[in-house]
């Protein structure tokens, strides 16, 4: 892999990471109403599910999921199914920070991240075709691999950190402006959406 290829991965990862999606949003809200610590857990939950679906992509899953129509729609189902659970819970959230007093256990909120960065199939599909763009055939496969997941994954972690940290910085004056509760509805809302558009997708999209 040249220099002037991984420049290139590196602009697409940034673009496709700064992009506001599902996981962005989580993190969001739960450093809003639960603090930084439990939302950092959701972090940590995410970035795995991110190295969960390139494990998947090069174990052949993309192809699989690629070549059969029922595979691809009960992961979707399931998918949208909890990104509309979790739109509706957010929604009726109130408005009280618990910052993690008497709130979920810490293995919630990772189990949470997990589920919402696996929970599109399409993001196996991607990696399983999105690699292959920047992998030089004639060079040693995993040391290339390494390289493309370690950027994606520190790309991942320091974007989904920055949004975690700097909202929980936000908290006192949301709080005192009584805006939380508003907020809540606006994310809820926003999962519930997200979840109906994966519903709509199709694997030859």
């Amino acid at each position: 892999m040249t220099l002037s290829t991984y420049l290139l991965y590196l602009a697409a990862v940034a673009l496709l990471i700064l992009t506001p999606g599902p996981t962005m949003l989580m993190c969001m809200t739960n450093a809003l109403n639960h603090g930084p610590r439990q939302a950092m857990t959701s972090v940590a939950g995410a970035v795995t599910a991110v190295l969960g679906v390139m494990l998947l992509s090069a174990l052949g899953l993309g192809a699989l999921l690629a070549a059969s129509e029922a595979a691809f729609t009960a992961v979707k189902v399931a998918g949208a199914a909890y990104l509309i659970w979790l739109g509706i819970k957010t929604f009726r959230s109130n408005a009280a920070l618990q910052l993690g007093q008497g709130s979920a256990p810490g293995r919630s909120f990772y189990l949470q991240g997990l589920l919402v960065g696996a929970s599109n199939p399409k993001a196996v599909l991607f990696f399983a075709a999105f690699f292959p763009q920047f992998i030089n055939p004639s060079a040693d496969l995993a040391p290339q691999l390494a390289v493309l997941a370690a950027t994606f994954v520190a790309f991942e972690f320091a974007v989904l950190t920055l949004c975690a940290l700097g909202v929980s910085r936000l908290v006192p004056l949301l709080k005192s402006s009584g805006l939380v509760k508003w907020i809540n509805r606006l994310c809820g809302g926003l999962f519930t959406v997200m979840g109906g558009l994966l519903l709509l997708t199709r694997r030859q999209a």
